[in-house]
């Protein structure tokens, strides 16, 4: 499993963790429940923090130097894809280590898959998560676009690797339609939710567990991600400002909270968005309402979607939006922007509501009705709940291990885990 410029372990919220850290963490771990063997490579960022570490039964996590053992901007990560390989490469040759399936996950990864690809004649399974060509149709400004290089490096991957996933069929036609993907080639299956951790609790219960960020009597209002101007936290700003505009008996019963990002970072180390919020909370006269918890461990999540009468994700685009379907699973109503995977995530009217991108006067209507009504939220939330039995972890993962089968029994010439290195070794079941 690739992972290169982001470890599953890493506390979500950060500059550059959300979705994609959770599906590798947990699919990684279900897959060793189940007696697979799953190695998880990633970047080094620290190099006080071992080398080798245990995600769960069979599965561990390696970090490999490649660049700078320090937070670093994921797209200077490009110029160590050599380094992070080689190193790759010695590890699996010092454990006498051969794989059966190579799963990368987003571009950075692929470009290590393409040449291990070659070196190991091992199939390769890729899901990117988010697209460049997507990411520039909503991108408001030149700091907000991806790389001409990125969109190169996707296609290529694209048409190079032995099998594509998407989460949901409209990410599998954007595929086709924008990068010229083969059909064939692409599998949909959805993202996964721990159902364990997420799972509805009783809201007094939980915000007693954040007692110390919440008051009691509060109504809250959850945004839950990365701060980052895709996510359209300042939507979510004006769309509070104006529903307090219409309901200013509302604003001593309510709060927006925020996880995600560093909120007490000072000078160059606030994350420019987050100043900007701040400084847009301000202008809105809101400040009373609206409250910057930082990151959060996986842990705690689900006490924040209880304890919400509301989750939004107000996002310019999502590929799947792993927030609204752990909200869900907690019995929680979501809010989300009729954009990408969110359309297939929240049913409108039915667990939630969609509306229309970048457009604060519906979200702020929506946000008013569900305040208003009690019972509304209640049945939202019940069948939220109940359609997010559908993405436990285990259903998902019995797609891609079926997905891991085909492709390891197709006939690619592979080395097995006893030394047989012909096409006839990777259909003998010598390696099940």
């Amino acid at each position: 499993m690739l992972s290169v410029h982001t470890c599953p372990k890493a506390a979500l919220g950060g500059k550059e963790t959300g979705g994609m850290n959770v599906y590798v963490r947990d699919l990684s771990r279900e897959l060793g429940q189940r007696g697979l063997t799953v190695d998880v490579f990633t970047r080094s960022q620290d190099p006080d923090i071992p080398s080798v570490g245990r995600l769960g039964p069979n599965a561990r996590v390696i970090h490999l130097k490649a660049g700078p053992e320090a937070p670093y901007d994921k797209n200077l990560v490009y110029g160590h894809i050599d380094e992070f390989t080689d190193n790759l490469l010695e590890f699996a040759q010092s454990e006498g280590i051969a794989y059966h399936v190579v799963h990368s996950h987003y571009w950075l990864s692929g470009l290590v898959a393409m040449q291990l690809q070659k070196q190991w004649h091992t199939p390769v399974i890729h899901m990117f998560h988010t697209l460049a060509k997507l990411k520039n149709r909503v991108a408001r400004s030149d700091a907000e676009r991806e790389t001409a290089l990125r969109v190169d490096c996707e296609r290529q991957i694209i048409n190079s690797v032995d099998r594509l996933t998407a989460a949901n069929p409209l990410e599998k036609a954007q595929m086709i339609w924008l990068y010229g993907a083969d059909p064939a080639k692409i599998e949909v299956i959805p993202c996964g939710v721990d159902l364990e951790l997420f799972h509805p609790r009783p809201q007094a219960e939980a915000k007693a567990h954040l007692d110390h960020e919440l008051p009691k009597d509060h109504k809250m209002v959850l945004f839950v991600g990365r701060i980052e101007p895709l996510k359209g936290i300042d939507v979510l700003l004006k769309a509070v400002a104006l529903v307090l505009g219409e309901h200013e008996e509302l604003r001593d019963g309510i709060c927006l909270c925020i996880v995600g990002g560093e909120p007490d970072a000072e000078g160059v180390d606030m994350n420019r968005e987050m100043a900007r919020l701040h400084e847009m909370r301000e202008a809105l006269g809101i400040s009373d309402v609206v409250t910057f918890l930082g990151k959060r461990e996986q842990q705690a999540l689900p006490y924040h979607y209880s304890a919400a009468e509301v989750c939004v994700v107000p996002s310019h685009y999502e590929s799947f939006g792993m927030v609204a379907l752990e909200a869900m699973a907690c019995g929680t109503p979501v809010i989300a922007s009729r954009v990408g995977g969110l359309t297939f995530t929240v049913q409108d009217g039915c667990t939630g509501f969609l509306v229309p991108n970048d457009d604060p006067e519906a979200l702020a209507r929506r946000l008013a009705l569900l305040l208003s009504d009690g019972r509304m939220r209640r049945d939202m939330g019940q069948r939220a709940s109940e359609m997010s039995r559908r993405y436990g972890w285990p259903i998902v993962t019995g797609q891609i291990v079926a997905a891991y089968r085909d492709l390891a029994t197709r006939g690619r010439p592979q080395v097995c885990c006893r030394g047989r290195a012909d096409a006839a070794a990777s259909t003998a079941g010598c390696c099940e």
